[in-house]
Formats: C-alpha cells, sequence, structure tokens
C-alpha cells in the first residue's frame, strides 16, 4: 500500500492527515483495473464508498446521459450520493482505460466525522450555516469581528528621524489621526497622535523641527489581526486610549481607531433605514445608500447566511423607494387615481447585493388614465432619485418611466394573457420578469389577484410552461468538460466567471419554473425552492441539493463582492476561480455540476434528481 500512501498524500485533504491515519486510509482502499467503456456505477445505483481516479480517465453524466464533465488522476466522485442517500446522483464510466481507488462508505463517513479538513472538503452545504448574528438589525457584532475584518486601509507611518512638522503634514494629508513611528523593517516603534500634537508640542511651544521621536508614545499596546472586536473595546476602555496598532510578524499592519469603532457599529439596515426616512433631499439619501458597501462587508464578516445579507440589503432598496414615492406625492400632490409601485428583478426576489440596477413597474387602477401626467411625473422622480442613489438605470428600460409599464390593471392582464397565449421569445423574457414582481407602495391589492390569476393561467398552457421551460435553459453554469471551469476568454474579465448571469441566474430561472408549475406565491428564489419541494414539484433530494449549491454561490459571490468593496472597489458579479482555495473550487463546481444536472432533468420533463 506505500504507492497508494504516496498517491493520497499528495492530494486535498488527505495531505492534512497525521502520518498513522494516513496510513490507515491509505489501507482502507480497494484498487480495481478498468477498460474504457466500463461502467462504475449507474444513476440511482448503491454507492460502496467514494471513488478516486489513480490513472485513466472518467465520464460522469447526468441522470439523463448529458455530460457533466471528464475526471482524470485525482480527482474524486461519488460523493455527493454518499452525503445524500448513499445511492449515485449522476453516472459514471471509464473515459480511458486505467485504474480506480475506492474509499468504503464507513471509511469516508468516518474521515467526515472525526477529521475537520476532511469534513468541510466534502461537505458543499457548509458554506450556507452562517452564524446569524444580530439577524433584528441587519448589523455585525462588534465585538465577535476580527480585528482583519475591521481595518479598512493601510497604516500611515514614518521613521523615528522624521521632523514633527513633517509628520503632522502627513497626518494632515493622510486624513488620519495617528502614525505610526517605525524602523526600516516596518517594526513598529511607537505612536504619534493628534493629541500628541496638540500637548506635547503646541501646549508646550516645541521646536517642530525636532525629530517625531521625542513626542512619541514608546511601546504602545497592540493587537494582532487574529484577534476580536472584544478585544479592542477591552483595551480602549480599560487604558481609555483611542488608537490601536495592529501588529503581525512585528510590523504594524494597521491602525484601529475610535472613528472605526463608530462607522462599524453605525453600519446596520435599521440604522440606514432610519437615516433615509429622515433624509430631508435625495442627495441625503444618497449618501446613505454610499455607506451599503461597507454594510456588506460587515454582514460577511460577520458570516449572516446570504439569504439574510440580500434580504437586509434589499430592504434598503425598499426604504430609499418608498421615500421617494412619499416625497413625491408630497410634490405632486394627491394621486388622480389608485396606483402601485412594484419592482421585478432581484429587488423584486429579494436578493439584491452590492451590485443593482432598477426594474420597476406602475400598476394603475383601471379607472385612471394611463396618460395622466402625474404618473410620468412620479415615475421619472422616483427612478431619477434611484439612479442617484446608486440603484442605476435598467439598460432594458424596465422602468416605470417607459409608457408600456405605467399601464391601469386591465391592460396588465391583457399584457400576462397576450404572453401565455403566444410565448415568442420577448414574451418569454418579459414573463420571467413579471413573475418576479413585488408590491414596494401604493395599492397592493392592485398586484395581488394579478399574480395568482396569472400564475393559474400559466400554469394551466403546457405550451408556455415548455417555452418557459426552454427559456430556462438560456444560461449555462460555466463548466467546462475537463474538470474545469469555462472562464471568461478576453477583455476585462478574462479568466473570471460571472457568478450572477452564469450562476445565479440559472438557478433563479429553474425556480421561477418550479414556481410556474405549482402556482407557488414565493418570489424570492430560495423560498421558491424551498415550496416546491413542500408542494411536491421537485424531490426532496433535487430541492436539497439545489439549495445547498445556491447557498454556495451566492455566499461566494458575496464574498467576493465584499472584498472589493473592503478594497475600496465596486462590487461586481465577476469572480477568478483561480483565486479560490482548492476545496472551495471543487464545491463550487460541483454546485455548478447539480444546476446543470437539475436544468437537464428539468428539460428532459423529469423535473428533479430522484
Amino acid at each position: 500500500m506505500d504507492d497508494i500512501t504516496t498517491f493520497i498524500s499528495a492530494l486535498h485533504p488527505y495531505d492534512t492527515l497525521p502520518e498513522d491515519e494516513l496510513a490507515r486510509v491509505a489501507s482502507s482502499f480497494a484498487r480495481s483495473a478498468h477498460k474504457a467503456g466500463d461502467t462504475i456505477y449507474r444513476h440511482g445505483q448503491p454507492l460502496d464508498g467514494l471513488y478516486v481516479v489513480e490513472s485513466g480517465a472518467v465520464r460522469i453524466t447526468d441522470q439523463n446521459g448529458a455530460p457533466v464533465s471528464i475526471l482524470e488522476r485525482g480527482n474524486s466522485f461519488g460523493e455527493r450520493g454518499l452525503v445524500s442517500d448513499g445511492r449515485a446522483a449522476t453516472n459514471a464510466r471509464m473515459e480511458r482505460d486505467g485504474t480506480i481507488l475506492l474509499l468504503p462508505a464507513a471509511e469516508y463517513h468516518r474521515l467526515i466525522a472525526e477529521s475537520p479538513a476532511f469534513a468541510r472538503f466534502f461537505d458543499r452545504g457548509r458554506r450556507g450555516r452562517g452564524r446569524d448574528l444580530r439577524a433584528e438589525s441587519g448589523g455585525a457584532d462588534f465585538a465577535l469581528l476580527k480585528v482583519s475584518d475591521i481595518l479598512t486601509r493601510k497604516p500611515v507611518a514614518t521613521g523615528p528621524d522624521t521632523p514633527i512638522a513633517e509628520a503632522a503634514r502627513m497626518m494632515r494629508e493622510a486624513g488620519v489621526s495617528s502614525l505610526g513611528i517605525t524602523d526600516d523593517a516596518g517594526g513598529l516603534l511607537g505612536l504619534v497622535t493628534i493629541r500628541d500634537m496638540s500637548n506635547r508640542v503646541v501646549a508646550e511651544g516645541m521646536n517642530s523641527a525636532h525629530p517625531v521621536s521625542e513626542i512619541m508614545t514608546r511601546e504602545p499596546i497592540t493587537l494582532s489581526p487574529g484577534d476580536l472586536g472584544s478585544d479592542v473595546l477591552h483595551a480602549m476602555m480599560e487604558r481609555r486610549i483611542g488608537h490601536l496598532p495592529i501588529v503581525a510578524g512585528g510590523r504594524l499592519v494597521g491602525m484601529i481607531t475610535q472613528t472605526d469603532l463608530t462607522r462599524v457599529q453605525s453600519v446596520s439596515s435599521s440604522i440606514l433605514i432610519r437615516d433615509l426616512a429622515s433624509a430631508p433631499s435625495v442627495a441625503d439619501m444618497a449618501d446613505v445608500t454610499a455607506r451599503i458597501p461597507d454594510l456588506l462587508v460587515s454582514l460577511v464578516a460577520a458570516h449572516q447566511r446570504h439569504e439574510v445579507v440580500t434580504r437586509l440589503i434589499t430592504d434598503i432598496a425598499d426604504a430609499v423607494t418608498r421615500r421617494l414615492l412619499a416625497m413625491a406625492v408630497e410634490r405632486l400632490g394627491p394621486a388622480p387615481a389608485g396606483w402601485l409601485w412594484a419592482a421585478c428583478g432581484s429587488q423584486g426576489r429579494q436578493d439584491q447585493t452590492g451590485l443593482s440596477d432598477q426594474d420597476n413597474v406602475l400598476i394603475l387602477a383601471d379607472d385612471a388614465d394611463a396618460h395622466d401626467p402625474w404618473f410620468a411625473d412620479l415615475a421619472r422622480f422616483v427612478s431619477d432619485g434611484l439612479n442617484e442613489c446608486g440603484y442605476v438605470y435598467c439598460p432594458g428600460d424596465m422602468m416605470a418611466t417607459n409608457p408600456r409599464w405605467r399601464q391601469p390593471r386591465k391592460v396588465w392582464r391583457s399584457y400576462f394573457a397576450d404572453w401565455i397565449a403566444n410565448p415568442s421569445p420577448e414574451a418569454q423574457m418579459l414573463a420571467s420578469v413579471m413573475f418576479d414582481l413585488r408590491a414596494i407602495g401604493g395599492d397592493a391589492a392592485l398586484l395581488d389577484g394579478l399574480q395568482a390569476e396569472t400564475l393559474a393561467m400559466a400554469s394551466k398552457n403546457s405550451i408556455f410552461v415548455a417555452h418557459m421551460v426552454s427559456n430556462s435553459m438560456k444560461h449555462q453554469p460555466p463548466l467546462g468538460l475537463l474538470r474545469g471551469f469555462a472562464t471568461i476568454r478576453s477583455g476585462e474579465h478574462q479568466g473570471h466567471i460571472d457568478m450572477k448571469m452564469n450562476g445565479v441566474v440559472p438557478v433563479a430561472d429553474l425556480a421561477r419554473v418550479y414556481a410556474l408549475k405549482g402556482q407557488l406565491a414565493p418570489v424570492n428564489t430560495r423560498a421558491r425552492l424551498l415550496a416546491a419541494e413542500d408542494a411536491g414539484v421537485i424531490s426532496g433530494r433535487g430541492a436539497r441539493d439545489l439549495i445547498a449549491a445556491y447557498d454556495l454561490i451566492q455566499t461566494l459571490r458575496l464574498e467576493n463582492q465584499a472584498h472589493l468593496a473592503k478594497a475600496g472597489r465596486r462590487p461586481d458579479n465577476y469572480l477568478s476561480p483561480s483565486d479560490l482555495p482548492d476545496f472551495e473550487r471543487s464545491h463550487l463546481r460541483d454546485a455548478f455540476v447539480v444546476v446543470r444536472t437539475m436544468q437537464s432533468a428539468l428539460g428532459q420533463g423529469k423535473g428533479a434528481l430522484g
């Protein structure tokens, strides 16, 4: 078994096992030789354990025979079935002659239970089980954050021989209240603050040409990036200090101040919504929404679940919209007839992130005149205000400013009836958008009955449903056949994958079809998947796999956006797989495989994995 030991010792997560444990695991493997074309297992067959390709290649296909991937030396397969019901979720057949190693199921489950690294690697659903810290207020608990999550900029530092006057200029130009004093290697020697400048220089008339070392606090108390916010709070309160240098490996890597405490603790969705509700102008509202990236960073750092993060960020968009509607009505006077402002797209589904455009419509009462300038002025004021607050105009003009999307309820009913009866590509696209409508302000009753009526009508039209199923296949997960990702090949985002269009959207499209088939009321993607499972539209196993896949895709998408925001860059949806650790990259690919498999099952009319 020495050759098996050598082989698996170079594979993750086996490379994390102690030497004696590695030897035990290696002795548990069974080796078998196979010819090209041999079947390893078929979909639904009980699995004997976890398979690892030692040589040759294995072709994986879904239950409908659609290709999923070709696995080569070092790749494992069968884990999806093992963590579910013990039955194969795919088909596996030898592509080229070779040998396969089999880790018995009992040994696999023992390792899952006893080895954290092994469990992390094979537990695809782990990313969706974050802590719900202060979910009711939408803020991170400062005391539980790591210091590294609080730091927002590199420290400003200078050498001990720098003249006091020059040090003061450095602080002014950088807009900071403290300066680290370091040696040539970056080691911390001392700390100078604005108070030192005032008390030791100005008040005592010290010559500002003297070296800054004469006024610095020597050997100040420090913390490390791995310490917690509670350590910051305790140190500042006990020592009555307002600045804490952060040191790693003897080098100054950051500075935390009372301002940082205020910033983190003031960034919660409830505080932002409070500030929006009392904002006197659109410009003041824009100042509030400019804090959303900080909220995103805070929520992700606190390990909030992705559906909590996106819901809280969407709540802010709702508050912005309602405040703008109130300001518009105050300016325009009473409405000539009943109306409802409804959101669609990501706001409608309540899954907005740090990057969102606006998608909205106006549904008017049947006795309203759609040409009345009051409604056009309302739409223009709100849409312009949203754009100023960072919710940019919809590139597809899906906004209430477009007269087509500002119509009486009876016209909307005719829109839906026509799209369902004549499912052209445009009709499918529009129906997909409109099925995600959610009331934001005005008379919600104008939408409630319309949605239920439309769902019932659409679900009974098999041709329309078939077209919606076809439409849901347009966005494919970014899978390459040879155990990799199909990344963008050129341009600004070369080597990246679009986590929205090729990750989130395919799942949202599937969930919408499930909701249509089951006449399910939820609009949120995850809620639709749960409702589809409860209603028997998809199997329990299919729902669990797809929800776990969606949780991982959304979590990695948000973590990437938070990383960009923390670096001072505008969040986007582009992620480079090469930036992920091996186990996260492997699980992300598995998540995309689940999505593609569910698409294939829906396209074959089977609805879900059995």
